[in-house]
This record gives C-alpha cells, sequence and structure tokens, in this order.
C-alpha cells in the first residue's frame, strides 16, 4: 500500500480543519460566556479540555513507546510539548515532512528502490494512522458532547445565532471527517482489508454513522428537557456498560495497565454514541443487541415527550422533532444495511471474525488493536 499526493492533500487538509475545529469551540465558548450563558460555557470548555487530555496523553504513551522500540531514551522534549497542547502539531508536522518526500519525491524511482520505498510509505502510513486514531479519539470525546449541547440549546430558543449554526456544523464537519479519515486508516494498515476505493463505500459510511448518531443525539436532548437527571443517569448507564463490555472483551490497545484502563473508560464512552467492535469477533450479534437497545431507549424517549410534553413546546414543534429523529435513524439503519452488505472490508466471503483486533498481520502497527469497523 502506497501513501499517495491525495493522501498527502487529504492530510493537509485534515490539520486546516483541525486548526478551524479549534477555533470554532473557543469562538462558541466565548461566546456562550458573553451572553450570559455561563453554564453552556463552562460546559464547553470542559469537553474541550477533557478531549484534549485525552488525546495528548495517547499521544505521548505512543511516542515514549515508539522512542523506546529504537532505543532512544530521551522523551522529555515530547512530554513538555504534549504538555503544552502540541502533541497533534509536532505529530503533524512529522507526518507532513516524511509524506511529502514519499508522495512528490520518491514517487519517481526506480524498481531498485523499491524495498525501500515500501519501508517509507509504511511509516508515513503508519504516522497518518496514529493521527487518524487520536482525531477519532477526540472527536467523540469533544464534537459530539458539544453537538448534544448545540442542539439542546437550538432546540430550546427555536432558533440559534450564527455561531450556533457555524458550530453545528463544524462539529458535523469534524465527526464526517474523522470518520472517513479513520476508515481509509483502517483500509490502508490492515493488509487483509478490501481498499476503502471510490466514493460509493466512504459515503455510504458516512451516512450510516452520521444519520444515526444524529437521531440519538437529538433524542438525547429531549430527554435533558423531561429530565436532566434521568438523562445523565441513563448516559452514565451506557457508559458503564460499555466499560463493562471493553473489560469483558479484554482489550490489549496500551502497553501499561493505567493507559489500558483509560482505553476502555474512552471505549465505554464511545460506546454511548456509536458502535465499533471492541475486539476481533463476529459483529452480527453485538451490533444487533446494540441497536435494539438504541431503538428501545429512542422510543422510550419519544413516548414520554409525547405523553408529558415541555410547556416550551407546541405540538407541531414536536412532531417535527420527532419525525427527524425517526427518520434520521431509519436512514442510519438503512446505510449500514448497505455498508456491510456491500462494502464489508473483509476480502474473502468465509466466516471469520469481521475484524482483526489481535490477529497476527503484515505490519506491527497500532491499529490492529485499536476499535475496528
Amino acid at each position: 500500500m502506497k501513501y499517495t499526493k491525495w493522501n498527502f492533500i487529504m492530510s493537509v487538509l485534515g490539520i486546516f480543519i483541525y486548526i478551524f475545529d479549534l477555533i470554532v469551540d473557543t469562538w462558541v465558548s466565548v461566546k456562550f460566556f458573553c451572553e450570559g450563558q455561563y453554564v453552556f460555557g463552562v460546559l464547553t470548555v470542559i469537553f474541550i479540555l477533557f478531549g484534549t487530555f485525552v488525546v495528548q496523553c495517547f499521544s505521548y504513551s505512543w511516542f515514549k513507546a515508539d522512542l523506546e522500540k529504537t532505543g532512544q531514551e530521551n522523551h522529555h522534549r515530547f512530554l513538555l510539548l504534549h504538555c503544552l497542547q502540541g502533541g497533534v502539531f509536532i505529530r503533524y508536522w512529522f507526518a507532513l515532512k516524511k509524506g511529502y518526500h514519499v508522495a512528490f519525491k520518491n514517487s519517481s524511482k526506480t524498481n531498485n528502490f523499491m524495498e525501500e520505498q515500501i519501508d517509507l510509505h509504511k511509516e508515513v502510513i503508519d504516522r497518518v494512522t496514529d493521527l487518524s486514531m487520536l482525531r477519532l479519539f477526540e472527536t467523540y470525546l469533544e464534537g459530539c458532547t458539544q453537538l448534544v449541547l448545540q442542539l439542546y440549546s437550538l432546540v430550546e430558543h427555536g432558533q440559534g445565532n450564527f455561531s450556533q449554526y457555524a458550530a453545528i456544523m463544524v462539529s458535523c464537519c469534524a465527526i464526517s471527517w474523522s470518520t472517513v479519515d479513520y476508515q481509509i486508516a483502517l483500509r490502508k494498515s490492515l493488509p487483509d482489508k478490501k481498499p476503502f476505493n471510490g466514493l460509493s463505500p466512504k459515503f455510504t459510511y458516512l451516512f450510516y454513522k452520521l444519520f444515526t448518531l444524529l437521531s440519538w443525539m437529538l433524542s438525547v436532548v429531549l430527554l435533558i428537557f423531561l429530565n436532566v437527571k434521568m438523562a445523565l443517569l441513563l448516559l452514565l448507564f451506557l457508559w458503564f456498560l460499555g466499560i463493562i463490555w471493553a473489560f469483558k472483551n479484554q482489550t490489549q490497545f496500551c502497553a501499561s495497565v493505567g493507559m489500558e484502563f483509560l482505553y476502555r473508560t474512552i471505549v465505554g464512552f464511545i460506546l454511548v454514541f456509536t458502535f465499533f467492535n471492541v475486539k476481533g469477533q463476529n459483529t452480527k450479534c453485538p451490533m444487533s443487541c446494540y441497536y435494539i437497545v438504541k431503538v428501545l431507549a429512542t422510543l422510550s424517549i419519544l413516548i414520554a415527550f409525547w405523553v408529558c410534553p415541555p410547556s416550551i413546546f407546541i405540538s407541531d414543534y414536536l412532531l417535527i422533532i420527532s419525525i427527524t429523529v425517526v427518520l434520521t435513524f431509519l436512514l442510519g439503519i438503512i446505510f449500514l444495511i448497505v455498508y456491510y452488505g456491500i462494502f464489508h472490508p473483509n476480502r474473502s466471503g468465509e466466516k471469520k471474525p469481521d475484524h482483526t483486533d489481535g490477529k497476527p498481520v503484515q505490519r506491527d502497527c497500532r491499529m490492529r488493536y485499536f476499535l475496528m469497523e
């Protein structure tokens, strides 16, 4: 698998989206404070700091592990960079610097350099894969939680200002980008997967994730209007179930016990919003159970909302929201069926685990122990 010029352009676009996302997040939090919505402002800052903290922790632990593999022990400068929130930027710098050399300067080499080129391409792909995993962490820790907050504010007031619409659009774009980018990195890193070529599989996977996410987030927003404590209890309960599921599957993503515990905790949090295969196994049964629970929870919330509607909602407005929740969920399930029926990444049709967590592959990369799809 090669790191192409198009991959380099996508990596450049990725860092611009990352920076723009940070700017919009900061702008929205400042806007909340200026408008006197201190609760929303504080929550936005907490979500930003929480997501950033987790990303920097994993980024530094990977830098440290990679340096120790090569016999280098001087990782203190990287610790300082990560404390200053520069871990992702230094990773983008290394990836783009090496990626430019591989994509543009090595493309004209002869076959005598083939083995060396393969090693260079592998190195760049592994660097980009690390960034993709970090972006996935940030998306679901920060982007999804902020999207719920923005949707709540929008639904509460019936109409929003420019900053709210911008934040919602940026959150959706960030979720979309990191999700598709993660899939591309997965296919490149694991050679037993079919390449993620063409627009059809990308858009099918994107719409499956985006529609199911939006439906569930709107349902959570409605529950918050009904009862904040009940909504928090439901989310904490689902988070706890996700953590138990990660421990039950005995994930082996991190070398240290502490980082593995943090990883399983984050996996549980991500499972609150969307489904990922925690470890190499057939996904049919776990995924079916997951979305059956989501259907029951969504229907329960909608029924409760219609039986005891908050006074701020008129029936027509409630009908529009309910139709949106149901329609987006149905569309998401349709795209899910199409994706797994046509674009599933396994090369052969034989029955085997859907994904290769923990299974020996040709490359030694972190992705094979990460969340699969």
